[in-house]
């Protein structure tokens, strides 16, 4: 296999995708995503809700959800006619979330950062033209922002989407964004028109910012790490306020503890393969070295402004994923 087959393969995605003729099986994708309808295990949806969550014909849909449910993906519950999500997805969630430790010691590093900015600080993964919160930090005052695990956040309206697609890859990305185009145009016209931007500041600075994009209220900042346990980049992304962080202020204030913040979980990530069953990890914090000046409520830091750049490419390059709302 060549570098560059090894390297789309790597992310999910085939040499031939790039070119539209991958073979796909469109019924396992299509149960897929009538599974990622179900946002939390209380979600209950009639065959009509999915089809319209999912675009399918309610004649596809049915014939899904009759073999997930038959397979215990789903569970039909005939005083309401809905299904909610089975056993067998839960058991398979289940198996997925170990490594506890590690998610422990990431959730308690974005509670650091959150409570110091305040806002909402996620740790997101992608999922086709979305990303999901895996974990989160919020400052008890962080209002408007109420993102929690699970949460899905659009990838062309959010900071995290832009920062996650400007560190893909340029083929890569050029092949999400024109799949996005066909399926979501509105979504991808609000990221077209950012991504060669957002790619060169990405690249100066170490992580993207969006103001009001998903909302006029908000304003997000994000940057992508490298993990090695997903083979992609995931995502560190903070929302705040508009009316207390502008575009200016979090170039100047936020930017520094999140690049800090990314260096931090960039190291637990990289040590997770070996360490992350190991009570070892506990006795090596990695605090966020940001101190706040509570005197002019200034943030500063140690560092340059590409430091976490140059941290991301000795862990490794940005690469990509096939596509796949604290909506920072």
């Amino acid at each position: 296999m060549g570098r560059r087959s090894e390297r789309l393969s790597r992310v999910g995605m085939l040499p031939g995708d790039l070119a539209g003729d991958g073979e796909v099986i469109q019924v396992v994708s299509r149960a897929f995503d009538v599974l990622r309808c179900f946002e939390g295990h209380d979600a209950r949806l009639g065959n009509l809700e999915i089809s319209n969550r999912c675009g399918l014909p309610r004649s596809t849909v049915s014939r899904l959800t009759h073999t997930l449910t038959r397979m215990g993906q789903l569970v039909y519950l005939p005083r309401d006619q809905k299904y909610r999500i089975g056993p067998s997805a839960v058991a398979m969630s289940t198996s997925m979330t170990r490594g506890l430790q590690l998610r422990n010691l990431i959730r308690q590093r974005l509670q650091d950062v959150a409570e110091q900015l305040p806002g909402t600080v996620g740790f997101v993964i992608p999922d086709q033209f979305h990303l999901v919160y895996l974990e989160f930090g919020r400052a008890a005052n962080a209002l408007g922002l109420h993102e929690t695990t699970g949460s899905r956040i659009s990838m062309a309206s959010t900071a995290a989407g832009h920062a996650y697609v400007a560190a893909l890859e340029p083929e890569v990305g050029d092949a999400l964004l024109a799949e996005m185009e066909r399926e979501m145009p509105d979504a991808a016209s609000l990221l077209r028109p950012r991504l060669a931007h957002n790619r060169q500041f990405l690249k100066e600075h170490g992580y993207v910012v969006a103001c009001g994009l998903w909302s006029p209220h908000i304003n997000g900042l994000a940057l992508p790490v490298w993990s090695p346990q997903y083979q992609t980049n995931v995502v560190l992304t903070i929302g705040l306020l508009s009316a207390m962080y502008d575009e200016r202020r979090l170039h100047d204030e936020v930017a520094q503890p999140m690049r800090e913040l990314g260096r931090n979980i960039a190291a637990l990530l990289q040590g997770a393969e070996t360490d992350v069953f190991n009570s070892r990890m506990e006795r090596k914090p990695l605090p966020v070295t940001a101190k706040t000046n509570h005197k002019n409520k200034t943030i500063t830091g140690a560092g340059g402004t590409n430091e976490l750049a140059a941290g991301a490419r000795g862990i490794g390059p940005a690469r990509g994923l096939r596509a796949g709302d604290g909506r920072a």
